[in-house]
């Protein structure tokens, strides 16, 4: 029998890497998630050459104007640009999804990996902690704790990343559980391999990638929070832009101009869509149970 080049198996990863991102391409929902969360880092990322204005310039004689060559998107009631406003404040929405998520998927997996493969008062532990945190609606949540310390952005990111941690936690959790009793997992252990070893080479690769799809479906959910709590006067605090402040203040001018709302509320539903497209794209091509069936 011929021996197999060293090399077979980093050349097979490869070979099925190029066919997934191919069926991502061929995926109409894929590409239309993936081109609308492209304009979102780009706007977000590159605020300043997009914007046309300062989001903070005042020119009260064009305020509650409608959207003009000067003001593509009107402008509110102070008179700034709400375009620029609007664009500046994506720059919040990506923050606060960029960092939470981040941050979530860190303690997820290390929580997830500790309650799996961990004793099991300690899975119990973390299980009734994980149940407990999601027992607390977001929003009772937030009031309790502006009600404590105010509001303001790292407040937003702190409940984004408490109320997150226990999605991706379950979800390693039980991964950590359905590999700790294989047979290879075994032999390692009995040839006296470390915990840390065991968890890094065979249960990290195993879990990352449905940690990810789950982390691009609910990043649309953290902006939405995000969105939902600078609404509602718990999130940034003015003059900063954010999506939910704009339409807050929107809101309470629609009966003159309707500009700033709908400005501000159709990039939130295109940011929505497109991590939620992108998410379930991914999710088929990954997920080898949907694949069996294709």
């Amino acid at each position: 029998m011929s021996a197999i080049p060293s090399d077979s198996a980093p050349a097979r990863r490869e070979a099925e890497g190029w066919i997934k991102l191919r069926r991502l391409l061929a995926n109409w929902q894929g590409m239309t998630g993936l081109v609308l969360v492209l304009l979102f880092f780009a706007s977000a990322i590159f605020a300043p050459l997009v914007a046309t204005h300062d989001p903070f310039a005042l020119d009260i004689p064009a305020r509650l104007s409608g959207p003009t060559l000067e003001h593509w998107a009107g402008t509110d009631q102070l008179g700034r640009d709400t375009y620029s406003r609007v664009i500046y404040g994506g720059r919040v929405a990506l923050q606060v999804a960029a960092i939470g998520i981040s941050v979530s998927l860190v303690f997820g997996l290390l929580l997830g990996m500790l309650a799996g493969f961990g004793p099991r008062w300690l899975d119990n532990f973390l299980l009734l902690l994980f149940d407990v945190v999601r027992s607390f609606p977001t929003i009772v949540m937030a009031l309790a704790a502006v009600a404590l310390l105010g509001p303001s952005l790292n407040l937003v990111l702190a409940i984004v990343i408490v109320t997150t941690i226990p999605g991706y936690a379950r979800l390693v959790r039980t991964a950590t559980l359905a590999l700790k009793n294989t047979e290879f997992i075994l032999a390692e252990r009995a040839l006296g391999v470390g915990t840390a070893r065991i968890l890094w080479r065979h249960v990290t690769p195993n879990v990352i990638g449905p940690m990810f799809i789950l982390a691009a479906m609910d990043v649309p959910v953290v902006v939405t929070v995000e969105a939902g709590l600078s609404f509602l006067g718990l999130g940034v605090l003015p003059p900063t832009a954010s999506w939910g402040s704009i339409l807050n203040e929107g809101y309470l001018l629609i009966r003159e101009t309707p500009w700033p709302v709908v400005a501000a509320g159709v990039p939130l539903v295109l940011t929505t869509l497109g991590f939620t497209f992108l998410g379930e794209a991914l999710r088929d091509i990954f997920d080898p149970r949907l694949g069996k069936g294709r």
